[in-house]
């Protein structure tokens, strides 16, 4: 039997008073409370998600990050950009790619002669 999306969206809102006063009273993330509300959040979220998809073929716009990974392997850090230099202090004449010279170039040879 399919649960009925209305009375999985009151579990859902239970659940987010539930994670704030845990939040609010511990002020801690790795708090045992707050990890459990959190956990009983993710999973009335899901079965809301569910119920809403069962009944109507809709899904949320929301997406819940597995962290059971903490390692974090495809998080963008600055070591992701080891070997990748900044040109943009070089102040070379490669903004010519047409390989012919600026005229200003040509006038100020002319000048020098």
């Amino acid at each position: 039997m399919a649960t009925d999306p209305s009375a999985a969206l009151d579990t859902l809102i239970a659940a987010f008073r539930s994670h704030l006063a845990a939040a609010t009273a511990e002020h801690d993330p790795d708090a045992d409370a707050v990890l459990d509300a959190a956990a009983v959040l993710a999973d009335a979220f899901d079965a809301y998600d569910e119920a809403l998809y069962e009944e109507t073929g809709v899904d949320t716009p929301l997406y819940l990050d597995d962290d059971s990974d903490d390692d974090d392997e495809d998080d963008f850090d600055d070591d992701d950009l080891e070997g990748d230099e900044d040109d943009s202090d070089d102040e070379s004449d490669d903004d010519d790619l047409d390989g012919d010279e600026d005229e200003d170039d040509e006038d100020d040879s002319d000048e020098e002669r």
